[in-house]
């Protein structure tokens, strides 16, 4: 599911124009990624949460020449599954 699909689920499942559907999801991400910029926590109960990692520079490979590069430190985002859903995805169609 890609970021229109989500849209339209929720203008159909809540019967919104798309625009309106557009503007909730839009609203949601753009929370969510400001918390992640602020270095706090996300948690969505039966979902997962996200949190900020951080990760210290280190010295590389360039795979192609083999020259030594430094690569520089820096924060990803990082997504943990909650109990819920790992057990949801894992049993699948398995009913």
């Amino acid at each position: 599911m890609n970021k229109s699909q989500l849209i339209e689920a929720l203008a159909k499942a809540e019967n919104l124009t798309i625009k309106k559907a557009e503007m909730v999801v839009n609203t949601i991400f753009d929370n969510m990624t400001d918390a992640l910029i602020e270095d706090e926590r996300i948690e969505i109960r039966g979902f997962g949460s996200f949190k900020v990692k951080c990760y210290n520079g280190y010295q590389g490979r360039n795979p192609k020449t083999g020259a030594v590069i430094e690569v520089c430190e820096k924060k990803l985002p990082f997504f943990k599954v909650g109990k819920e859903l790992k057990e949801r995805v894992d049993k699948g169609g398995q009913d």
